[in-house]
């Protein structure tokens, strides 16, 4: 008699920790993530897509890089990732078009986080293209090849799709995730940037299944 009351004692424990272990897996949208009204295009239809909505001068996104960094390192081949910088204003642009040169010109890998520690960390404006052009030559950067890609019609229309991105996703801050133009994800909702890569994965499980990968 004893035993069977404890056994049915340890049940009435477990099974609400055992709820709420499901519960904490069970992502929900309109709660942790956002349904995008109408889905965004995306670079190649072939792939599931990841964007990272950021913005270089961005504490929060500034954090967020290595881990993030670290992820997109072991996505499977049918997932792809991009970034895409937040231009809400003159010195934002500023800084998409300096992402979108360094791609241009095969240097991201090289100009990414030192762009990120200038206004991260040394507090550095980079409020004009002198300034972003002195930043890329202080890390080896021919300056005047620099420029021309800053300047190439290329950068400029892809910065202006960035921004029209981020508008069409409603993005309100960074930073933020979408996955496969359908859903966003941002940190508040998810409740932490590991949870924003936890739902990330779940929604790229969700399109496999859809697509019937």
């Amino acid at each position: 008699m004893l035993k069977r009351r404890f056994l049915s004692l340890l049940l009435l424990v477990a099974l609400p920790l055992g709820a709420c272990a499901q519960s904490a897996n069970q992502w929900i949208e309109g709660t942790h993530y956002q349904l995008i009204s109408t889905p965004i295009r995306t670079a190649n239809p072939d792939k599931i897509e990841v964007t990272e909505f950021f913005w270089y001068g961005c504490g929060h996104c500034y954090n967020f890089e290595p881990m993030i960094s670290t992820w997109k390192k072991a996505l499977p081949e049918d997932v792809y990732f991009r970034g895409s910088p937040a231009a809400w204003n003159g010195p934002m642009e500023l800084h998409a078009r300096a992402f979108y040169a360094a791609e241009a010109m095969g240097i991201l890998d090289k100009m990414h986080m030192p762009i990120f520690q200038a206004l991260n960390v040394d507090r550095r404006r980079l409020a004009s293209e002198d300034e972003i052009a002195s930043l890329f030559a202080a890390n080896g950067i021919d300056e005047a090849e620099f420029r021309k890609a800053f300047n190439s019609f290329g950068v400029k229309s892809q910065t202006n799709q960035a921004g029209a991105r981020a508008r069409s996703a409603q993005i309100t801050g960074t930073p933020e995730l979408m996955v496969n133009g359908k859903y966003r994800i941002d940190t508040r909702a998810a409740g932490s940037q590991a949870n924003m890569l936890k739902i990330a994965e779940y929604l790229i499980e969700k399109e496999r299944a859809s697509l019937g990968s």
